[in-house]
């Protein structure tokens, strides 16, 4: 295992585009570290340049304290795991796993004994002597990590691995990825765009955009305490509503009614007239069902629901609001970095399935005032983000993971450090 520096890193193309920009970025050994973002954010190449598939145009990557520019890929002693698998179509499963070590030409008895050892933990015993055309998706993908698991490799480097699973297997592939990575701690380095993976998988998750670092935090502190403006937007789905508002005293006027502010957090907003106010989809409700004890610690407001969707368990409605036309562009620019539909000038807010609020109705609704965040417009900084409440979460999130290897580690190893089911 080894740790994982990047110092000032940056990938220029021909056309002089930084793919990459000054990107310093610590992994420590053993860690689980998701590099996410939208398309084009840099976060494939970011990781190709860690294997060493990508030269770095400046900067210094750093691999178990030695400092890697130079090396070749395969000087790097790092396992790759890829989008499309990249299994031998011609070879059983079991001579896929054992591909690497064929290469090293390591003696047969190692061979056999790795192979079989991987294919313990990953369920493959069965399927060793079938080819990659007879397996399902899933179990192409767990071919391919078994590959990388008998290299005995100082890092996993994964590449989107789960994008062309159904959801289904993309959820059982996530807990097999996870129960993996914390049984073998190993460092782990993950590309997904899916922030679904990005929110279960890792121990740390580094958000990009256009190149360059917005956010790097445990998944808890980028959902409750967002650096700016992209990663509220990014992380969380639905994603956080943006209104506009004015700042009066402690009091934000929106389109929504009156938000009160404490003296802090107002203070900290300072002498700003626009600001946008974020909040989450959760912190609205059916007014009806708000208990009476807390009633008070939030704002009630009425307003026309445009559409609403019952989903069982759960329910969203739809209210439009109307917007300054800066704040509009700036909501269509936004979605349009984060590859999504357009960020409508309308709030998404979850209501408790049993509620009987109708579309094309007018209703009552709570908003929790403590859970808002605001921004200025012009920065996209988050102008009440919390910076000690934050790193208390990223650290007990650290506590917890550390915990949970230990305990991993504990059952899934044998006497002599082997791995055994």
């Amino acid at each position: 295992m080894a740790s994982v520096e990047m110092r000032n890193i940056v990938k220029r193309y021909g056309d002089g585009y930084p793919a990459v920009n000054d990107v310093s970025l610590d992994i420590a050994d053993g860690e689980f570290m998701i590099l996410v973002g939208p398309s084009g954010c840099g976060k494939s190449t970011l990781l190709r340049m860690i294997v060493g598939l990508e030269d770095i145009t400046s900067g210094d990557m750093v691999i178990g304290g030695r400092r890697v520019n130079d090396k070749a890929p395969r000087e790097r002693n790092l396992a790759m795991v890829f989008q499309n698998y990249a299994l031998y179509p011609h070879l059983s499963v079991f001579e896929n796993i054992a591909f690497p070590l064929r290469l090293q030409r390591a003696p047969e008895e190692v061979v056999q004994r790795k192979v079989r050892e991987a294919a313990d933990v990953l369920e493959l015993h069965e399927h060793l002597d079938r080819k990659p055309a007879n397996l399902s998706g899933g179990q192409r993908q767990r071919v391919a990590m078994g590959r990388a698991i008998v290299r005995d490799a100082d890092a996993f480097l994964f590449d989107e691995p789960l994008s062309n699973l159904d959801a289904k297997l993309r959820g059982q592939m996530r807990t097999e990825i996870a129960r993996l990575q914390r049984r073998l701690g190993i460092t782990t380095v993950y590309v997904t765009h899916d922030q679904t993976e990005a929110m279960t998988l890792g121990d740390r998750v580094c958000v990009l955009r256009k190149g360059v670092i917005q956010q790097v935090a445990s998944p808890r502190e980028l959902y409750e305490q967002p650096q700016n403006l992209f990663v509220a937007g990014f992380i969380g789905s639905p994603p956080m509503n943006f209104l506009p508002a004015r700042l009066r005293g402690t009091r934000l006027d929106t389109p929504f009614g009156e938000i009160r502010l404490e003296e802090r957090r107002a203070a900290d907003v300072g002498d700003r007239d626009l600001v946008l106010v974020g909040v989450r989809p959760e912190h609205f409700e059916d007014a009806t069902l708000v208990d009476e004890a807390k009633k008070h610690l939030g704002t009630t407001f009425r307003a026309t629901v445009d559409v609403t969707e019952w989903l069982g368990d759960s329910q969203y409605a739809y209210i439009p609001y109307e917007a300054p036309e800066e704040v509009t562009l700036q909501l269509k620019e936004l979605s349009r970095e984060l590859d999504s539909d357009q960020l409508r000038t309308q709030a998404v807010v979850s209501i408790d399935a049993a509620s009987r609020i109708r579309e094309g109705h007018e209703a009552e609704f709570w908003l929790d005032s403590r859970a808002v965040h605001v921004f200025d417009p012009a920065t996209g900084v988050n102008l009440t983000r919390d910076p000690e409440a934050g790193a208390a979460l990223t650290r007990q999130a650290a506590g917890d993971r550390a915990e949970q290897v230990e305990q991993a580690r504990a059952v899934g190893l044998t006497v002599d450090g082997r791995i055994r089911p």
